[in-house]
């Protein structure tokens, strides 16, 4: 039975990235847009233009012009007249709710467009903002920064109906601040798109890696608050006891120059690729078939989708369980779980290099666990969460009785 106008919400997106830049903001929201139109939501989003020859293949995205970010060349400030004046073309589309994604300009400049419009709205609290602003801002001490964070935090839920937490862990470190708002748990799921095989032997003939060498590989944004330095410690006890070991470190960021650098004071330079970005639809897939070993110790994530990617192509993965990481990785998920110890991450990826037997359980245990994160039925849960906002609708069932 179709749904009618009346019963098919319009949300606005709005979000300070998006691809072309890669993180677990631009996944998630393109998972949820892609399957929110089969639980009758359209989506909308407004997201910075990047400068680059890219062109967006799904319907309504509108960009808007940007500037430079001091320190972080990879992402865009939207220009506030050139998003008002967006937004204000926007205003008799007949929005039911605005969706905000990240705490920046796109946070304001949503509330706005709300108010105005008087129609509700609702953030996803992705960014631990605690952990970011240290790592960007390392000089302001951390005690003022954590009292700076959480009280910009608490500022920015006041001004919403609802929040959607990415994780238990997460909603958690709301509540320890004092955020009083609605808080839903929903994690983002995996498209059908990310089970499809990846291709490990094209992955390694492209980035001329041997083909029987045992490989450990990182998948995500290569910055500071990701622990990656701890990551390349770790293997340079992995390559002590398996000599032949590779380490592929996929992404870009602001880290990776320190952490070449690193790389060559410690003589691993021969034994670990930086590759860069790479293509989601296909690269990317191989990258993980490709891999022995996922290992991850990110001590800030808000989930850690990329655990649950590398799960999905039936790579082993060892990782710490932190802040969301520990809502992805529970009892039985088919994931080694190990503290913050140099000496117990090493063995225990060591262990899933060698142990064939575990290695082939990890496998199959972690592709049937990540089938358990069907993207189409939490992008449902979001829906119905949004129908459930006080005041969603009322303003488009005043415009349709007085149309």
């Amino acid at each position: 039975m179709a749904s009618s106008a009346a019963d098919r919400l319009r949300v606005l997106f709005i979000s300070d990235v998006y691809f072309p830049r890669v993180n677990g903001v631009s996944t998630s929201v393109r998972t949820f847009r892609q399957d929110l139109g089969a639980c009758d939501v359209e989506t909308t989003l407004v997201a910075p233009d990047y400068g680059v020859d890219y062109e967006d293949t799904e319907p309504h995205v509108v960009r808007i012009p940007g500037a430079g970010v001091p320190g972080d060349p990879e992402d865009r400030r939207m220009r506030w007249g050139a998003l008002s004046w967006a937004l204000d073309d926007l205003r008799d589309d007949a929005f039911d709710l605005v969706h905000i994604h990240t705490p920046f300009i796109a946070h304001y400049a949503g509330v706005r467009f709300a108010r105005r419009a008087g129609i509700p709205c609702v953030a996803t609290y992705h960014t631990f903002f605690e952990e970011y602003l240290h790592h960007y801002v390392p000089v302001l001490p951390r005690r003022i920064g954590r009292s700076i964070a959480k009280a910009f935090t608490r500022s920015q839920c006041r001004d919403v109906s609802g929040l959607i937490a990415p994780s238990e862990p997460m909603r958690d470190v709301l509540l320890a601040y004092g955020v009083t708002t609605p808080i839903h748990v929903l994690p983002t799921g995996l498209p059908e798109d990310r089970f499809k095989p990846g291709v490990g032997a094209r992955f390694r003939a492209e980035q001329g890696l041997p083909p029987h060498r045992p490989l450990v590989t990182y998948v995500g944004r290569v910055a500071h608050e990701k622990n990656i330095e701890f990551l390349v410690n770790v293997f340079a006890d992995v390559r002590n006891q398996i000599p032949a070991a590779l380490f592929v470190i996929a992404g870009e960021g602001p880290a990776r120059e320190s952490l070449r650098q690193l790389v060559a004071r410690m003589g691993l330079s021969d034994s670990v690729r930086f590759v860069g970005y790479l293509d989601r639809n296909t690269a990317l897939l191989d990258c993980y078939a490709a891999a022995d070993v996922f290992v991850f110790a990110s001590r800030t994530e808000t989930q850690g989708l990329v655990l649950l990617e590398a799960m999905a192509q039936g790579t082993p993965v060892v990782s710490t369980a932190e802040l969301g990481t520990k809502f992805v990785l529970k009892p039985g998920c088919g994931a080694l779980v190990v503290p913050e110890s140099k000496p117990e991450f090493a063995a225990a990826v060591a262990r899933a290099l060698q142990d064939k037997s575990l290695h082939d359980e990890l496998r199959v245990r972690g592709r049937a666990y990540a089938q358990t994160w069907s993207s189409r039925v939490l992008a449902q849960r979001l829906a119905d969460i949004y129908r459930a906002v006080p005041g969603v609708g009322t303003q488009r069932q005043q415009d349709l009785l007085s149309a």
